[in-house]
């Protein structure tokens, strides 16, 4: 288990952060945002730390251990070479009800367990919509899950699909027997993602299933789509962890609607559909 002092500094380390920003010398917006996001990246592995039992090796979610989904952490996880252990800390905390702010071959987004009706009404609310009305995607690891979560497709249109995913583009299609009553539409479709992106693809293997996925909440301000720390310090109390997988991008996924059987682009984005057409 983690020392006294080592939970000690963690609680030294919120109070800096909570009383420095009331100082002068904070004035300067650039200068408190910088030592701010210091101050929390350590804050962050020093919890991670606790989270993971510290030196004994206690397994996280353990009697000496906070619930996961209870505990709001910044979350490092290698692009390339995701650890086994932090993954691992990701899908308890879903199965757990948890909600996560995670990278993929675009933007972040918000993702929960598509099992867990908390999480998705928690994510509904974050982003202002009717969890019944809005159009939620389920992020896949690959195309073995299909016929669960879609309808049978024709040929054409699986070759569309095998040509493009993994990668940037979302498919809409015929909601399939598996998809929960809470996330199905008037017009009964799902959206499909297999993003080109490890850490994506190494939680839903761990978990298990998809996992339900929403565009972080828009302003003028796009600085929060790019940088985990930025994201930690806006949505950080209403999500349980924020992943930091590096730098996110500010192009959303190609949107292509195949419910109706035709290919049909709803949104341009990352992806580019000239060339699947």
């Amino acid at each position: 288990m983690a020392s006294a002092t080592e939970k000690i500094r963690a609680d030294i380390l919120v109070f800096i952060i909570n009383y420095s920003v009331g100082l002068p010398g904070f004035r300067c917006r650039s200068t408190r945002t910088s030592i701010t996001r210091k101050i929390r990246s350590e804050h962050a592995k020093l919890r991670n730390s606790l989270l993971v039992g510290g030196a004994s090796g206690q397994a996280a979610g353990g009697k000496d251990c906070l619930p996961l989904h209870k505990i709001r952490m910044l979350l490092s996880i290698h692009p390339d070479n995701p650890q086994e252990r932090n993954i691992k800390m990701v899908a308890n905390c879903l199965r757990k009800g948890g909600v996560i702010i995670y990278p993929t071959d675009t933007i972040y987004g918000l993702g929960c367990d598509i099992y867990n009706a908390d999480a998705i009404n928690r994510i509904a609310r974050i982003k202002n919509v009717d969890a019944k009305k809005a159009q939620f995607s389920f992020i896949c690891s690959d195309l073995s899950h299909l016929s669960d979560f879609a309808k049978s497709v024709d040929t054409p249109i699986f070759r569309l699909l095998k040509a493009a995913l993994p990668g940037p583009f979302t498919f809409i299609l015929q909601a399939g027997r598996e998809v929960p009553k809470l996330l199905k539409t008037k017009k009964d479709t799902v959206g499909i993602r297999v993003p080109s992106n490890r850490i994506c693809h190494d939680i839903v293997k761990e978990l298990g299933h998809p996992i339900m996925s929403a565009s972080l909440p828009m302003d003028a301000d796009v600085e929060y789509f790019t940088d985990p720390e930025v994201m930690y310090e806006r949505f950080g109390k209403l999500v349980d962890i924020v992943i930091d997988g590096g730098p996110g991008r500010i192009v959303p996924s190609t949107i292509i609607d195949c419910s109706s059987g035709a290919p049909e682009l709803i949104r341009d984005g990352a992806g580019r559909w000239e060339t699947l057409i």
